[in-house]
């Protein structure tokens, strides 16, 4: 236990916190060409690569993660929630923080239902977490629609046809 000299000597240092998920706290500004601090909840991503990985030791499964840069262009690991998934390389996706317990070195999980990430099908319970609309129907996004799945086709009001 420090004497009270000492505290006046040295003071208490401050404990600081590690952040979770790294890539979520910092923008880059592509005209300073420069990375800032600054947290968001979601970032914005294009796939890189789609694969499996395998869990630590007392678990056994063929997890699917994908490889992508996100726009601060840092490059992480993300998981794909969900059974089946329609994601390939080019694809863009939401990422949000939220590690996976069995899988090292994820610490980040990709929203489902926004962008090219379709939602899951036929999913009854829980299904906010996995972007699927009520009775478990999947709106497809649209190939090549950077709204994707929340992208709605506008059409002429009725009774007013166009000339």
């Amino acid at each position: 236990m420090p004497t009270i000299q000492q505290l006046i000597r040295k003071g208490r240092k401050k404990i600081t916190k590690k952040d979770k998920t790294p890539a979520l706290s910092e923008v880059f500004s592509s005209i300073k060409r420069r990375r800032k601090e600054f947290s968001s909840p979601f970032k914005r991503g294009v796939i890189l690569a789609v694969k499996t990985m395998t869990p630590k030791k007392p678990n056994s499964a063929l997890r699917k993660v994908a490889r992508v840069r996100l726009s601060n262009g840092r490059e992480v690991t993300v998981y794909i929630p969900g059974e089946g998934h329609n994601l390939a390389e080019h694809a863009i996706i939401l990422v949000r923080g939220g590690r996976v317990k069995d899988l090292v070195g994820v610490r980040y999980t990709i929203v489902r239902g926004v962008y090219d990430a379709a939602g899951v099908e036929g999913r009854k319970k829980g299904r906010s977490l996995y972007g699927t609309r009520k009775g478990g129907v999947v709106a497809a996004p649209a190939a090549g629609a950077v709204g994707g799945a929340r992208e709605v086709a506008r059409e002429a009001p009725a009774g007013k046809e166009s000339q």
